[in-house]
């Protein structure tokens, strides 16, 4: 597993030292353990975990990357309806310099990452046991989900918690024509570009939706 983590790595364009290697691995490790009583996640095959967690959460990091800017730069990232951490801990691992609080509805997640920041010694990460909408105003950089709910609810949702020259973000896999539709119907926020992405050993669609608010209503 660690040769094909670090040739997914390369392949991304991503620069992970020995020690995030290790920690991506015990994460990977940690959440088979864990999933045996909490079922964290419906897969169970840790082949398969590697490939549609850690790769597909990794393939997010340098998109975030760039649009943050500089690199090295602070940044606040909410991850919503993270589960057991995706993307929020590989964000967390890959980047220290970003703060991330990984938040979700079901309690046994949230502590799963608040034992995760701990034993893998990442301070940048936290967890919210809550519902998004129930939290205050955040001013983060970028809001993203992985799995969390159509575009609409999501900002409907967490659009809030998006600083005015934020951004939120999807990630999805085929493109949701649909969904779009519907964000743009209700206005108060606008696809600002949709970037493809390709997944280590991953053979589906998979994309990064980027949404803005629409202009007069920041």
């Amino acid at each position: 597993m660690a040769g094909r983590l670090s040739l997914a790595c390369e392949q991304l364009g991503l620069a992970a030292d020995a020690g995030a290697m290790a920690k991506l691995l015990d994460y990977l490790s940690q959440m088979q353990r864990w999933n045996r009583t909490y079922n964290l996640t419906a897969i169970r095959d840790p082949q398969q975990m590697l490939v549609q967690h850690l790769f597909d959460s990794l393939a997010a990091v340098g998109p975030f990357s760039e649009a943050l800017g500089a690199p090295g730069a602070a940044a606040k990232i909410y991850d919503v309806g993270s589960g057991g951490g995706l993307p929020g801990v590989v964000l967390a691992i890959m980047r220290p310099n970003w703060s991330v609080t990984c938040v979700d509805a079901v309690e046994k997640k949230t502590a799963f990452v608040r034992q995760m920041s701990g034993a893998l010694a990442l301070p940048n990460l936290q967890a919210r046991h809550a519902r998004i909408e129930t939290l205050d105003p955040a001013e983060c950089n970028i809001v993203t989900s992985r799995a969390f709910a159509s575009l609409d609810d999501f900002a409907q949702l967490a659009g809030r918690h998006v600083r005015n020259d934020g951004t939120l973000v999807a990630m999805k896999g085929k493109l949701p024509e649909d969904e779009i539709q519907a964000l743009h119907a209700r206005g108060e926020w606008q696809v600002d570009h949709i970037q493809p992405l390709r997944v280590p050993e991953l053979q589906a669609e998979r994309c990064l939706i980027w949404m803005r608010r629409s202009q007069g209503t920041l």
